[in-house]
């Protein structure tokens, strides 16, 4: 792929962190403050958008390498996987800043200027996930990435949420220190540590080694994605604003887990040493565990927001899944998913937040009669759910067929099973609530829908997930990208050229 030496990648990732202090400077100004949010989310989100062409074209905006560590610079490169995400990221950022304001602003809830500080820390550190061009970089904005969500997930402060936050912190710094050796190791193994489609460690160690640092590295990125057992942070960080549960879902943290696994699995093992070693069937099953096992905690869960959680444990295992598989259609089905998932788990959490701003509930067995006095957010909601159960004409219905396909490629078809059965079981977990809060009778005389700040986030992320389940390649061609980064590492993976995309 083809590099053209640009700012615009650290124009991406700057974009965030160039506006925390004037938020902080402009905390008795709530307008100065969100106006400071609004325009970091519109120059990333045209930085990224900037950098679309190029892809499209077959080449890569890559920021100049500003030396670091030996041989380990700190640099950005927007390849089609990283673009994907930023694109999403960005997009995704607007809305959740939207949303941020009218609830905010509707609880009355306090340290609101530290909460869009934090915020664009946050979205900027993901920016830099995604971009990362090497693993010292991933390393760096990936820690920054945990310091700058943890003041959002205690952000009231109580002692039950300081507890939940020291939860968070445990899982995630211990993680990180694991993926701090990892990177070392790593680095010494394959001087630069470049990402590189297909992978760059083969033949860089026997494979005793390679399979120990490999599990260091899974735990690092594994942490961060919920993967069993490592997803017990998640549910935890539940006493979170909804605003920040939709930015740990959809945008940042949990997504820049999976999105590590991607990049682990297919640019720095690659699928031919992935199978050589026998890590990929060890990590689908993995994968497949944490997929039934999340989806079944959410049939007994009653807490609105607890049981969207355990959803999301279970479908960012999709992704996991795909880069275990590592044929091209299940790379591309994985890495459409970030997509798939953002737009749809995003929807579901915000619809969750106007209820609670609305109504004061938190529960599915409240929901009685919201159906009809909250229609728009309940439409938003059947959208969200029936494309997390994977239904046609939904983006989680392209990225599921898509893992199918690339797992019959490898012959895996207890994978397909796998898909069915999950499917069914979010049918499960997601239709009572719109059972509930439909057909069942309910005190809904008093509730109305909030207000057009809490309304319009969730109808813009459902009308967004309904046109990217149409038309995947439409506006930012997410398909595109997917499939581009799918077929990069495909073109290094002689085992697995054989089967998948045409």
């Amino acid at each position: 792929m083809t590099e053209i030496v640009s700012l615009r990648p650290l124009l991406a990732v700057g974009a965030g962190l160039a506006v925390v202090l004037p938020i902080l400077l402009s905390g008795r100004r709530p307008a100065l403050r969100e106006a400071w949010t609004f325009a970091a989310g519109a120059v990333q989100l045209g930085a990224a958008v900037s950098m679309l062409p190029a892809a499209f074209a077959g080449a890569a905006h890559a920021s100049p390498a500003l030396p670091l560590l030996p041989g380990m610079p700190l640099q950005f490169r927007a390849d089609p996987l990283g673009l994907l995400f930023l694109t999403l990221s960005s997009i995704l950022w607007l809305a959740t800043s939207s949303y941020s304001v009218g609830y905010l602003r509707s609880l009355g809830l306090r340290h609101q200027t530290g909460y869009f500080a934090a915020f664009a820390a946050a979205v900027s550190a993901a920016a830099g996930v995604a971009l990362a061009a090497n693993l010292v970089t991933f390393l760096i904005c990936y820690e920054v990435l945990t310091l700058a969500t943890w003041p959002l997930v205690v952000h009231k402060r109580t002692s039950g949420v300081l507890g939940s936050g020291r939860s968070y912190l445990a899982y995630t710094l211990i993680a990180g220190q694991l993926l701090l050796g990892a990177v070392v190791w790593a680095g010494a193994l394959a001087p630069g540590a470049q990402f590189t489609p297909g992978g760059f460690l083969a033949g860089a160690a026997s494979d005793g080694v390679l399979r120990v640092l490999f599990v260091l590295l899974l735990i690092g990125v594994g942490s961060k994605a919920a993967v069993f057992p490592l997803h017990g942070w998640l549910p935890a960080a539940m006493v979170a604003p909804t605003p920040v549960s939709a930015l740990l879902h959809a945008v940042a943290v949990v997504k820049a887990g999976a999105f590590g696994v991607l990049r682990l699995t297919g640019w720095v093992f690659g699928p031919d040493l992935m199978h050589d070693l026998g890590l990929s069937l060890p990590l689908a099953a993995l994968a497949a565990g944490t997929i039934l096992m999340a989806s079944l905690r959410a049939l007994g869960e009653d807490h609105f927001k607890r049981r969207l959680a355990y959803s999301t444990v279970s479908q960012l295992s999709y992704i996991v899944l795909g880069g275990a598989i590592g044929t091209p259609l299940a790379l591309a089905g994985a890495a459409f998913h970030i997509v798939a998932h953002g737009f749809l788990k995003i929807t579901l959490f915000f619809c969750a937040g106007s209820v609670y701003a609305a109504t004061g509930r938190e529960h599915i067995s409240q929901l009685s009669g919201l159906g009809r006095a909250m229609p728009f957010t309940f439409a938003a909601f059947a959208v969200g759910a029936l494309g997390m159960a994977g239904m046609p004409l939904l983006p989680g219905f392209i990225s599921k067929w898509n893992l199918a396909l690339g797992a019959l490629d490898d012959h895996q078809l207890w994978v397909v099973a796998l898909l069915v059965v999950s499917g069914l079981l979010n049918l499960a977990y997601y239709l009572p609530i719109l059972r509930i809060a439909v057909f069942e009778p309910g005190d809904d005389r008093r509730v109305r829908e909030p207000s057009a700040w809490l309304v319009a986030p969730p109808v813009f992320a459902a009308l967004a997930a309904i046109v990217v389940g149409v038309a995947p390649d439409a506006g930012a061609r997410f398909w595109f990208l997917a499939e581009s980064a799918a077929r990069s590492v495909a073109a290094h993976a002689p085992q697995f050229l054989t089967g998948g995309l045409p």
